[in-house]
Order: C-alpha cells, then structure tokens, then sequence
C-alpha cells in the first residue's frame, strides 16, 4: 500500500453561517487507501465538513486541494424509503443513475447479501439495509468513500461486523475511506487515522495517540481509554446477519459465507 500519498489537502478552511464559524480554520489530509474516521460532538461541524468534502458546500475562507478529483461514493446517515412502495433491493440499486444489471451480483456479493436481490427492502433488517446503502456506495468502484455513521440502528454485534466489511472493502477496491462516528470504542480499533472535531480540529492521528490526547479526552472522558484497548483486538470468530456465530473471524471474501 502507498505510504502517506495525500489525495485531499484542506488549508485553513473555514466556514461561516450567519457570523457563526461552523468550521474554523481546519487543517487536514487524507491519504490514500487508509481509513480515515471523524469524531466529534453532535453540533462539531462534521456534516459541514462532509458536505464541503463531497463538494456541495464551498468554504467560507481557505482552500480545498485535490491531487486529482477522485470518483465518490456515499452512504448517507438516514435514507426513509415509502413502506407502501414495491421495491426490491435490485430495483433500488438501478435507480442510481448509470447502474448495470451486470454490477448488481459484484457489489452484493461484495458485501454478503446476494441473497436478498429479489428481496423487498422494506422487509430486510436494520444491519441488512446498511449493506445494501453500502453496496449502493460502491457500485461505481470509488477511489473515495464517503460513510455517514454507516452502523446506524444495528446492534453492537452487527456494528463489528461491519466495520470488518468496510476494512475488506477498503482492501478490495484499494479505495480511501472516510467515516463519520460515534461508536468510539468500536470503530477505533478498525481506523488508520482519527481526527477529532469541534469546530476546529481537536487533536488528530493514530487511535491510540488521539485516545490519550487531553483534548480527546475533556470531549469524550477518560472511560472511552479503556473502551478502546478492550477492542483493539483481533476476534476469532464472525457474527452473521442472523446472529449466528463462526469461525473464523471474517473469510477472504463475504461470499464465502451466508452474511
């Protein structure tokens, strides 16, 4: 893997709503193929931040430097789809615009839910609608990916899960990934880099730097310490979907099992 090659480089931007900074002079990077999550409290600007990245918003002050402009893919915190509307996973896939039939079973299989294509969306779980959002995000094979607290509504069994599938993807598809959370003691343990917000960018770096910075730890106190070295592990076995347990953890590819 590439060391450190920066894609992104944000130069003391700063956003401003109504004489309010909303952004404050932020300074990062984010490099190619690693995984990168933001944290912050609700209120820190990280949606504004997300939205300035994805292009839909402009800064108020600074610059937003690409190496190149990378191919995008989303998955957004919440999406609300009509219960009375008759759409099966397959159907909701081709509405994205330029989407191949061809392409349906990679991204499925991908992300271990093959099995649900013919499936009504409005009848798959909480964890399985999450993976269909995803799968949905890397239909295109983006070089950035762009996730919105993708563990949303799962349980924590089926947050762990997850974050293990966006590390394979992040893999499979060589791609950058960079992930709003709030799960700290889960997703740390399964990031490459971690910048916390308020406004402006707290502190930033490694999990375990960033775990016993004294700004992370005013944010979010010092019991989050103990959370993450509890998860900083690697686990021996792997919960499917339907809460069932195997070993091993996770197999080279989703497909290889029923998840």
């Amino acid at each position: 893997m590439p060391d450190h090659i920066s894609i992104l480089n944000l130069q003391d931007v700063s956003v401003v709503r109504q004489g309010r900074a909303i952004l404050d002079h932020v300074n990062l990077e984010l490099h190619e193929q690693e995984i990168t999550t933001l944290i912050g409290p609700n209120g820190s600007g990280k949606t504004t931040l997300i939205r300035l990245i994805l292009g839909l918003i402009k800064p108020t002050t600074g610059e937003v430097k690409w190496r190149e402009k990378p191919s995008v893919g989303y998955m957004p915190q919440k999406l609300h789809i009509e219960p009375t509307l008759p759409l099966t996973v397959e159907r909701f896939l081709l509405m994205a615009q330029g989407t191949k039939r061809s392409e349906i079973d990679r991204v499925l299989n991908d992300t271990g839910i093959l099995h649900l294509r013919l499936s009504p969306i409005q009848h798959v779980s909480g964890g399985e609608f999450q993976r269909v959002l995803l799968s949905r995000a890397i239909l295109r094979r983006p070089q950035l990916l762009v996730l919105d607290e993708p563990v949303q509504g799962v349980d924590v069994s089926g947050q762990l899960e997850l974050y293990q599938l966006i590390t394979y993807i992040k893999e499979q598809y060589g791609c950058t990934v960079l992930m709003v959370s709030h799960d700290l003691h889960l997703v740390m343990a399964k990031t490459d880099h971690v910048i916390c917000l308020n406004q402006h960018i707290c502190c930033q770096g490694s999990p375990q730097k960033v775990s016993h910075d004294p700004e992370f730890t005013a944010l979010f106190g010092e019991g989050y310490q103990e959370d993450i070295a509890l998860y900083n592990h690697q686990h021996d076995h792997h919960h499917h979907l339907d809460g069932k347990i195997s070993s091993p953890r996770f197999p080279r590819s989703p497909s290889d099992t029923n998840v």
